[in-house]
């Protein structure tokens, strides 16, 4: 079992996310966005599952700082958006396989380990 991790290092529950399944010896691919940003299709799924109301994090000091906290898009428009500025989003993004979670889920991630 492999495991991608999306987000920035300096996250709390990124960092609870990595030591998670590194306790597992579960390898994990962390993507940094602060590195490099998550692709198109790799956030669709994210988005096709949960929807902008479970990805945006409208708390962010990046959402405000681009003055989103007054936008009213659709998925489509966010997904756009969230491609060009990762820094808005929920964090960690999880991915193993077909299975997505967003935050720090540990729970769904033993249910995956199952």
């Amino acid at each position: 079992m492999d495991v991608q991790i999306f987000g920035v290092k300096n996250n709390a529950d990124v960092r609870r996310a990595e030591r998670f399944f590194k306790e597992r010896r579960i390898k994990i691919h962390f993507m940094d966005f602060k590195q490099r940003s998550p692709s198109k299709g790799e956030l669709r799924r994210f988005f096709q599952k949960f929807g902008e109301e479970r990805l945006i994090d409208r708390e962010s000091k990046r959402f405000r700082a681009l003055g989103l906290h007054t936008a009213y898009y659709g998925d489509d428009r966010w997904l756009e958006i969230a491609c060009d500025e990762p820094m808005i989003l929920r964090q960690p993004l999880v991915r193993s396989g077909n299975h997505l979670s967003v935050g720090a889920a540990e729970a769904e991630w033993k249910e995956w380990l199952g």
